[in-house]
């Protein structure tokens, strides 16, 4: 039993557990028993064997054609962010613990705001600051910072900046300590990991060159404002953005633009190692640019992985594949197309995923993709995001993990 517990953090890992904006509920950190002290050993055995043996391995199949996308509709879309051009980027999902359908979208306009809105597309909040560059989001809810539990909203705006929602409100309110963003050197891509070995918050900032930077994230002196502190940096090898951390199994995914799926691993001992869960073309199911990445969690341990591919060379045929959540396997690919209210899905940056009910709109939860291309029907010009629900993209059931609905 221990040896499948250490493990699953290894090459045979469960891979993902936790899709990318949300997280179990977190009471007080418990103490370490001695069995938690073995499993940590064990998972740093299991490191070992990774980077010995099946640093790169790849669960891909050579000369893979392109995926044949199963079309599934959008269902509805936010209003256009404020800026023209490539401004629209990455979506992140707040769930309402006291209503799901009061939930939030939460996303960025690279060229000036973080934007809040409701689940019905209107906006909510604009966030502005003085620096105009805002990249991408991340949350992470009921997560122990310090001697507080708090919902953290976090992005990337002159350096890494975290804000915390009130439920009663829906509002975003600023909790970065100092000057209001902790020095990153740059930076775009950004993902959360609530770490279910330790109980520490931490942040992953990805510059355009390929550098990722850990940061855990403290209140070291209790004034309730939060600090992050460097633990870890490593090289993908070229440009990488999209990312995404998966709480319950320790993995980091990160998309490397024109090579393909990496799966690393979370903890800030993790080092470099990697393994491949698919390439880019021709020998995997990808095709350049790879984007953003999500999960979908599912009762009973299913669930899947989901990444953008741009496909650039054919923008107007971009699309999305999927993977078993425990093997890693590829499940398939699936486009949103144009719907009844709102039109599809090109050359997206940015995806996010939330499994259970949202309310009337969303019963079984969400998929949201940024639109690269805002046309008719709905609004049109400046980008903005598509909201789909999850259940036309994939199968729901507990314990699935292999197959698409659409």
């Amino acid at each position: 039993m221990r040896t499948f517990r250490a493990c699953r953090h290894g090459p045979t890992a469960l891979v993902a557990g936790r899709f990318a904006s949300w997280t179990r509920p977190r009471g007080r950190i418990k103490r370490r028993t001695e069995d938690e002290s073995s499993h940590s050993e064990l998972v740093i055995a299991c490191a070992v064997v990774v980077v010995c043996g099946l640093v790169g391995a790849s669960t891909t199949t050579s000369n893979a054609a392109v995926p044949v996308p199963t079309a599934v509709p959008a269902d509805a879309e936010t209003a256009p962010v404020s800026h023209t051009g490539d401004a629209a980027d990455d979506p992140a999902l707040w769930i309402s613990p006291n209503d799901p359908a009061a939930s939030l979208l939460i996303g960025n306009d690279k060229k000036g705001a973080l934007v809040v809105y409701n689940l019905d597309g209107t906006i909510r909040q604009q966030l502005t600051t003085s620096t105009s560059f805002w990249g991408n989001v991340d949350v992470r809810q009921r997560v122990q910072v310090g001697s507080r539990t708090l919902d953290v909203v976090a992005t990337t705006n002159g350096g890494l900046r975290m804000y915390t929602v009130e439920p009663s409100s829906r509002e975003l309110s600023p909790v970065t300590d100092g000057t209001g963003a902790v020095p990153t050197g740059g930076g775009e891509g950004l993902c959360l990991y609530d770490s279910s070995l330790t109980g520490v918050l931490s942040a992953f900032v990805i510059t355009r060159a390929g550098q990722v930077r850990q940061y855990e994230i403290h209140d070291s002196d209790g004034d309730g404002l939060l600090q992050g502190v460097l633990r870890r940096e490593f090289q993908v090898g070229s440009e990488a953005e999209g990312c995404v951390a998966d709480d319950e199994h320790g993995a980091l995914y990160v998309a490397q633009e024109d090579v393909g799926l990496w799966r690393y691993g979370a903890e800030p001992t993790a080092g470099n190692a990697r393994t491949m869960v698919d390439a880019v073309q021709p020998s995997g199911h990808l095709a350049a640019d790879v984007e953003g990445v999500t999960l979908v969690d599912l009762a009973g341990g299913g669930g899947y992985v989901i990444a953008s591919a741009q496909y650039v060379a054919k923008a107007n045929q971009s699309y999305f594949t999927v993977y078993n959540r425990r093997t890693n396997a590829y499940v398939g690919a699936f486009r949103i197309e144009a719907g009844v209210t709102a039109d599809g899905c090109e050359r997206t940056d940015g995806i996010t995923a939330y499994a259970g009910d949202l309310g009337p709109a969303y019963p079984s939860g969400i998929f949201v993709c940024q639109d690269t291309n805002n046309q008719l029907p709905g609004t049109s010009g400046n980008q903005n995001f598509k909201l789909v629900r999850l259940e036309k993209v994939v199968d729901l059931n507990p314990g699935s993990g292999g197959s698409l609905t659409g």
